[in-house]
């Protein structure tokens, strides 16, 4: 590598303290309005810069990154998944990529159960009932919810995020259960005394908690379909914390409308924020505005992560973080 300091490009507003830090250490051009690029805008900062910054409001496709200057050898994705980024055109450009695991599991497992919680004891519907000022005071048969201990949890996908969530699930009494693309070791399965499914179909047909904590690749492209979403029982309830796309969001609303299941808590949507209108005329659904991993603390480890994959770049070594298409 040269010796003069990298030309990096960051694509949205971060903390003060990260942005501070890259200024310090590279030759850094900031966002100065916090709305995401456009097209034109991200091609020209690939055209000019060394290393590029998204995130995943960034669609970084095999066409820009086609389109990439000479001089763009590294893109440091602030954020864990990297679905928003053609990471196998990017090797084959010789341009790495890289990531920020492992931050934000215990922040988004913490969203995850609050919308388990939200949607089984029916908290958005006490909370629009009290805005209203139509509350006329306690009674017996008004507002009841569901128990959440002793019911079985399904998690589909159990990586950091899904173990985080299994450990909040046990300390409120649930059953865990999950599905995975390979089975825990025994020893990790006994620490969550969890029930392995490796049929999907299987499980879903058996739970009474859906929680989606897998990431967005082709094969997980709705792998919650309509066929499958028809297994789950009436009374059970499906939360999404991972990506929009993991889930039929017409499907899914279709089946919510007919009673089909009892509710939903969802962080992510599968068009980003095009949401189905109808999603937000139901009481039985929570829906909250991807913030699952937002928690400053959160936010500044990431912004660290970026740090160190650029910095061990920048001092000719290969990122901590880097991925690649054989880990996706």
């Amino acid at each position: 590598m040269p010796s003069k300091r990298l030309s990096v490009v960051v694509t949205r507003r971060l903390p003060e303290v990260v942005e501070t830090r890259l200024t310090e250490l590279f030759d850094v051009r900031l966002r100065e309005a916090d709305t995401p690029m456009s097209r034109q805008e991200l091609a020209a900062a690939m055209q000019e810069a060394d290393v590029i910054v998204p995130t995943l409001s960034d669609t970084i496709d095999a066409g820009l990154i086609s389109g990439a200057g000479e001089r763009l050898k590294l893109i440091a994705n602030y954020g864990a998944g990297v679905d928003h980024i053609d990471v196998a055109t990017a090797r084959s450009r010789g341009v790495l990529v890289s990531n920020t695991p492992g931050v934000s599991a215990e922040d988004t497992a913490d969203m995850a159960m609050s919308l388990i919680l939200a949607v089984t004891r029916r908290i958005p519907e006490g909370l629009a009932l009290m805005q209203t000022g139509d509350w006329g005071g306690w009674s017996p048969s008004a507002m009841l919810g569901g128990r959440v201990g002793g019911r079985r949890l399904g998690i589909l996908g159990m990586g950091h995020i899904g173990q985080a969530v299994a450990r909040r699930a046990m300390a409120f009494g649930m059953q865990v259960h999950y599905h995975n693309r390979r089975r825990l070791r025994p020893e990790v399965e006994e620490r969550f005394d969890a029930t392995y499914w490796e049929s999907l179909d299987q499980m879903v047909a058996r739970m009474d908690v859906i929680s989606v904590n897998c990431p967005h690749t082709p094969s997980t492209f709705h792998l919650m379909n309509a066929r499958r979403l028809k297994l789950m029982k009436p009374s059970a309830v499906i939360v999404n914390t991972s990506r929009g796309e993991v889930i039929d969001e017409n499907a899914m609303t279709r089946m919510l409308k007919a009673g089909e299941i009892a509710g939903a808590g969802l962080d992510v949507y599968e068009h980003g924020a095009t949401i189905n209108p109808d999603l937000r005329n139901m009481p039985n659904v929570a829906l909250l505005p991807h913030m699952g991993s937002a928690t400053l603390e959160g936010r500044l480890e990431m912004g660290e992560k970026v740090l160190l994959n650029i910095k061990t770049f920048a001092d000719g070594h290969r990122p901590p973080d880097q991925v690649v298409p054989a880990m996706l």
